[in-house]
């Protein structure tokens, strides 16, 4: 790799004058900053982070602004991911600013009011509450700072960058999953365990890419879909009733495991079930037979994606991909331990 004082041998300048093109410190002629970009990217150069960081004490503070992990595992997994990522790149100067609201809109209206306020180089964001979400996301774009979005993607707001599942896709995916039981009839049962969040993007665009298979494979016309709502994953509110002559179920979210106790609490078999994450319980009754398919977001990689992704950018100053669409893994019990 070329070095600073080789590229002002021939580019003819001091290697002053490079390590202030390289840095983007002091006043340098357009001339002389062409012919050192140039012979940089004929010859491949990448600065000393650390050195520089150190000699300048340069911090670059990163604001996480998730829903608290409380009672939710889900939530625990992308903060173990942004910890990996953060001891990794701490001696760089990346300095973690954690900002969590519980799982409701006051919560989250309370905490986005304070994150506004704070002074930082980049975000890391869950935009779970949709509407609200916009709202603070059009008012942070003011700062003109690098923000990313894992979790959920809110495509209404522009210059945003996503790192996290086509929640389209993956409903696109567990409605092939549900069609591979083919009968004369198919009757299909759609539970929405639901909490007040659930109007959020990636929720309502999973059905969607459910529907919309069947829509586009019109020779199914064997399967007949019903829908359930259930709010706060109520337990007591399911009934034997509900799933009688039932052959698949699709659960978009990670309750999965709710229904499949219920199920096998109540002793009923033979329903395909279809859902989401890697959870401990999901993973009990995937391993047991009761889940069928479970779709992994893979939470811990979109934390230390999204950081890695801050770092990338802001740090190395290097060009990143805005949009990046984690891998449809679909988990079954004979793969699970070969996908850890």
């Amino acid at each position: 790799m070329i070095t600073i004082k080789k590229i002002a041998e021939i580019a003819n300048v001091s290697p002053g004058t490079v390590d202030r093109i390289i840095h983007n410190r002091g006043q340098v002629s357009q001339e002389n900053v062409d012919k050192v970009n140039a012979i940089i990217k004929e010859y491949g150069f990448k600065k000393n982070i650390f050195a520089s960081n150190l000699a300048f004490n340069k911090k670059f503070r990163f604001v996480v602004f998730l829903p608290k992990n409380e009672g939710l595992e889900y939530w625990q997994a992308p903060i173990d991911g942004i910890e990996k990522a953060s001891e990794e790149f701490s001696r760089f100067g990346v300095i973690i600013d954690y900002n969590f609201y519980k799982y409701d809109s006051v919560s989250f209206k309370k905490m986005a009011l304070k994150v506004l306020t704070l002074d930082c180089d980049g975000l890391l964001f869950a935009p779970i509450f949709k509407e609200d979400s916009i709202l603070f996301l059009d008012e942070f774009k003011k700062k003109k700072i690098p923000i990313v979005m894992i979790d959920s993607n809110i495509k209404e707001i522009e210059g945003v960058s996503y790192i996290g599942q086509d929640a389209f896709k993956s409903g696109y995916l567990a409605a092939r999953l549900i069609s591979f039981a083919k009968k004369e009839e198919n009757k299909v049962l759609i539970i929405k365990l639901t909490r007040e969040i659930e109007n959020t993007s990636v929720y309502l665009q999973r059905i969607k890419g459910f529907y919309s298979f069947f829509e586009d494979h019109v020779d199914l016309t064997n399967f007949k879909f019903t829908e359930i709502n259930i709010e706060n994953s109520d337990v007591n509110k399911l009934n034997t009733k509900m799933f009688e002559g039932v052959d698949s179920i699709f659960i978009p979210n990670s309750r999965t495991h709710i229904v499949a106790q219920f199920l096998m609490e109540n002793k009923i078999k033979g329903i395909r079930i279809v859902g989401y994450d890697l959870l401990k319980k999901n993973i009990q009754f995937l391993e047991e037979g009761t889940i069928d398919f479970l779709i992994n977001q893979k939470p811990e990689e979109q934390g230390y994606l999204g950081i890695s992704h801050l770092y990338k950018k802001l740090v190395l100053n290097e060009e990143v991909e805005e949009t990046f669409y984690m891998p449809l893994e679909i988990i079954i019990k004979e793969n699970y331990y070969t996908s850890q």
